[in-house]
């Protein structure tokens, strides 16, 4: 099993904040829009730096995605931001009607997604928004893992041409990924290959499940780890060349099982590879508040929950 090297602790939102900063210096045209949040999503060095290209919209969230869907028209490229939440449930007739229907180019950023926004609660750790956003035809969907994949995820995002749900968090997270490696929407990022089951992990999951992997490494078990970062487009060469080596898989995402990648990657594998699969992530239920760490391991999103994930997916292979 390869070891990875923490290389800090920082929260993705961060990434977020400095990679929308990135972007706004390489392209004039990069515009950003908040919905009273600007410090919660690490919005403050753009406004600063660009304070002309910076617009706050109050807390008015579906006028702020209505007003992005003008400036995409008038050719800027609009970033929003607001929570999770906010960005997708309280907004998503704005979104389908003025953003995805004329396919506006327009990069919605979401912060403070999953169980780990922690103490805020239910109302506001949504688990729904990948499923809500990639049913929208021509939206593109991306949840990357730590601080250095969302930074140069929003910087790709902004090169992009097209409608956008680039997804994040708050805790500080492991940084792993180097801060030098490329960014590719729609192609899966290999973390260790292996020969006995493919673990597919997007956002937070993804550290977990690299902790997986040197678990069963323990048992003698060679798990293929690979970080789907784009649920939409998904990369099916990649998933199905793995599950096709390793006859199993496990998903493993801080989302409803419904809707999120698990479903998208078993419909793969249906049409085209039936193969067992098992999924880790939040079943049926909503959050609560509590500690981000407290709240993993009680909704099961866990390494070990991915580990037992793995050997029941490889005992059913027969």
């Amino acid at each position: 099993m390869k070891s990875y090297e923490i290389l800090g602790q920082k929260d993705t939102r961060s990434g977020f904040g400095a990679g929308l900063l990135e972007a706004g210096k390489q392209n004039n045209n990069v515009v950003a829009l908040c919905a009273d949040l600007t410090g919660s999503l690490m919005m403050d060095a753009f406004k600063d730096a660009f304070p002309e290209r910076f617009f706050q919209a109050g807390i008015a969230e579906a006028n702020m995605m209505g007003v992005a869907a003008g400036l995409a028209i008038g050719g800027k490229i609009p970033f929003t931001g607001t929570f999770a939440n906010f960005s997708t449930g309280r907004v998503y007739d704005q979104i389908r009607q003025s953003i995805a229907y004329s396919h506006k180019n327009v990069k919605i950023c979401a912060s403070h997604a999953g169980l780990t926004l922690g103490e805020d609660g239910a109302t506001h750790q949504i688990l729904e928004d990948l499923g809500l956003m990639k049913m929208l035809p021509g939206m593109t969907v991306i949840n990357p893992c730590d601080y250095n994949q969302t930074k140069a995820a929003t910087i790709a995002i902004a090169q992009h041409e097209g409608p956008v749900y680039l997804r994040f968090g708050r805790p500080k997270w492991p940084v792993f990924i180097s801060e030098d490696t490329p960014f590719i929407i729609g192609k899966a990022l290999m973390l260790n290959e292996g020969t006995d089951v493919s673990i597919f992990a997007t956002g937070h999951m993804v550290w977990k499940a690299i902790e997986a992997g040197h678990i069963l490494a323990e048992k003698g078990i060679h798990a293929e780890i690979i970080n789907i970062h784009t649920i939409k487009p998904l990369d099916d060469a990649a998933v199905l060349a793995s599950v096709q080596k390793t006859g199993c898989a496990v998903s493993a995402e801080e989302h409803q099982y419904n809707g999120g990648l698990g479903d998208s990657v078993a419909q793969l594998l249906a049409r085209n590879y039936p193969a067992p699969m098992e999924f880790v992530g939040v079943n049926d239920s909503f959050g609560e508040s509590g500690t981000p760490d407290q709240l993993m391991e009680k909704y099961g999103l866990t390494a070990q929950a991915i580990v037992d994930a793995a050997l029941k997916s490889i005992a059913r292979k027969g």
